[in-house]
């Protein structure tokens, strides 16, 4: 596994939005929707069209959008599309339809259902969203999930019993075996990330994880969770700086040695978010188009959350550590229509 920690760079906060996909100017809810239920109801269904107006629209252009075509037809957006459309260029239409609150809440719930946790799925969301966003997928996921009470309840990490169908209780329910999991999850879930830096902790951080892992025999695995779980993204850069004080390797690195499994990916996930969330997303695009097919789930997920956010600097971060655009890469490993709006989700070349 790549171990790389990204330092001196600005706080993901106050950087403005880097996104392809932007709001359309002259923006007109029902002539959209009038030309979207035209593309449904063409013979063999108008795709380039469907693509061409969901992706030039933003998240909230498309909120009403759908609300336009509700009004108009009687019937979801969602509902028609579902039904002219099929396979990858479907999954990906319909997440576009989606708030990203919406879209991220279903990613959790769809990774806890059945048999088996996508523990990816939930580590990569866990991992790289802001407190802001972690509240909004809260609310959301609550006000979706089923509130029929469970018949055992659970005792969480702070001995209080959680109510079942928030995502807390089914996180930690569904992955209840591996406590530190639970435990760096549920703290992650909490939303209780620092703003700024705290000079005077930046020391004594740096010094309490080489001290929790490195510096001892065996791991206390509970140092890093509460330090990177805390932590604003920009005060953890400047603690992986220090650290170096203490350790010849990085913090990813000693993660990397100390740990394994589970835990391993979410602190490293964690770590790499701190440094550079588009540098991190753009490993996870590489390395779901690595190999004979690509892991759609990741590459469609990242290419819809991603696309309002910071999309241009995944496509800079892609072609400066992998020497390939983004843009070449999805010609090379898609087809058809899923690359037509995978390559307009990504943007010029």
């Amino acid at each position: 596994m790549q171990q790389t920690v990204y330092l001196g760079l600005p706080d993901d906060s106050v950087l403005k939005n880097e996104g392809t996909v932007t709001a359309a100017p002259n923006f007109s809810p029902s002539g959209d929707a009038a030309v979207l239920d035209k593309a449904i109801k063409t013979k063999g269904v108008d795709e380039n069209t469907i693509i061409e107006i969901l992706v030039k629209r933003s998240n909230e252009q498309r909120q009403q959008i759908k609300a336009a075509y509700q009004q108009a037809s009687g019937k979801s957006l969602e509902s028609a599309l579902k039904s002219a459309l099929k396979g990858d260029l479907e999954d990906v239409v319909l997440a576009l339809l989606k708030t990203p609150a919406q879209y991220d809440a279903q990613l959790l719930k769809q990774a806890m259902k059945g048999l088996g946790t996508d523990e990816d799925t939930l580590i990569e969301v866990m991992a790289s969203r802001n407190n802001r966003e972690i509240v909004e997928i809260k609310k959301v996921y609550k006000e979706g999930a089923c509130q029929q009470a469970l018949s055992n309840y659970f005792q969480c990490v702070e001995t209080e019993v959680i109510q079942h169908g928030t995502v807390e209780n089914d996180i930690l329910w569904d992955i209840r075996e591996y406590f530190t999991v639970d435990y760096l999850m549920f703290s992650s879930l909490q939303a209780g990330r620092t703003e700024g830096v705290c000079e005077q902790l930046i020391d004594s951080d740096a010094r309490a994880l080489y001290e929790a892992g490195e510096g001892r025999k065996g791991k206390d695995c509970s140092v890093f969770i509460e330090i990177l779980s805390t932590r604003s993204a920009i005060h953890l850069r400047k603690v992986f700086e220090r650290y170096s004080k203490y350790s010849k390797v990085d913090v990813a690195k000693a993660i990397d040695l100390e740990m394994k499994g589970d835990i391993e990916n979410l602190l490293t996930a964690v770590v790499k978010c701190a440094g550079s969330r588009p540098a991190y997303f753009a490993e996870r695009l590489y390395l779901s188009m690595k190999g004979k097919s690509p892991r759609k789930n990741v590459l469609t997920r990242i290419m819809v959350s991603r696309s309002e956010i910071d999309m241009k600097r995944i496509r800079d971060e892609y072609k400066k550590t992998h020497g390939k655009t983004l843009h070449q890469e999805i010609l090379d490993d898609t087809k058809g229509d899923y690359e037509k709006i995978l390559l307009a989700l990504c943007g010029e070349n």
